[in-house]
């Protein structure tokens, strides 16, 4: 047999606990109270606890001494003959009695109807809990379903984006290999330039230096007719003066 869920210790100590707010004890306060359990147990164990209680905290009937059982038994055949006297008192007693137990009887039923009309109320109150429950956890799962949707189309989006980045690398590497390509045979034009301007240069120099060593070979035969026009013009200027 499954044992139960929660022990009867645990379903007294919650009813004793409601108790002690003031408030009426319903097997929904219980079951809330307790944490969960089986609603007929909850009620039945309860029931059984304030039954228990009732019985105890009634006083005990002293039984009879000896004596007086002996007295009893004397008076028995008096009482007999007092018997018809007594049907019609007893009757009525009776009556009285069966009035009273009709008045307790209402009076059961009526508490019995104040305890369901509670138990519903605390029903419809967690059927309301449950139903806002439910609620909140739908407008949750649509909040959810919406924020997924929205994480798809983005992840979606990023993907369309990476593959033309992708598309855009691969052609930006093609044309970055044509440029360096470019480049290269851009550098080695402009060695070859370089290299053609050195060796232009190599020949002016040796053009111009071969032109200054022109220069001062002249210059040097312009001094030497210089020199010799003076020693020249010396001498002419001599005999000049000796004829004269």
């Amino acid at each position: 047999m499954r044992p139960a869920e929660y022990t009867a210790e645990a379903i007294i100590a919650a009813g004793e606990a409601i108790e002690a707010t003031g408030s009426k004890v319903t097997v929904f306060a219980l079951r809330k109270k307790v944490g969960g359990g089986n609603v007929q147990r909850l009620r039945q164990v309860w029931e059984d606890h304030v039954a228990s209680k009732r019985i105890a905290e009634a006083e005990p009937v002293a039984e009879l001494p000896v004596e007086v059982a002996e007295t009893v038994a004397q008076v028995t055949e008096a009482l007999s003959r007092r018997i018809s006297e007594l049907a019609i008192d007893l009757n009525d007693r009776a009556v009285k009695a069966a009035e009273r137990r009709v008045t307790e009887v209402v009076r059961a039923a009526d508490a019995q109807r104040a305890q369901a009309e509670l138990e519903l109320a605390d029903a419809a109150q967690t059927v309301d809990d449950l139903e806002a429950s439910l609620e909140q956890m739908s407008g949750e799962r649509d909040t959810l379903k919406a924020q997924l949707a929205e994480k798809q189309a983005e992840a979606q989006r990023q993907a369309v984006e990476l593959a033309q980045l992708r598309e855009r690398l691969v052609a930006a590497e093609g044309s970055f290999q044509e440029y360096r390509k470019e480049v290269e045979r851009e550098v080695r034009r402009s060695a070859e330039r370089v290299s053609a301007a050195e060796k232009v240069r190599d020949e002016s120099e040796k053009e111009a230096r071969t032109a200054r060593e022109t220069m001062a070979r002249l210059t040097g035969q312009i001094e030497v007719l210089q020199t010799q026009n003076a020693h020249l013009l010396e001498s002419l200027g001599s005999k000049t003066v000796a004829k004269a």
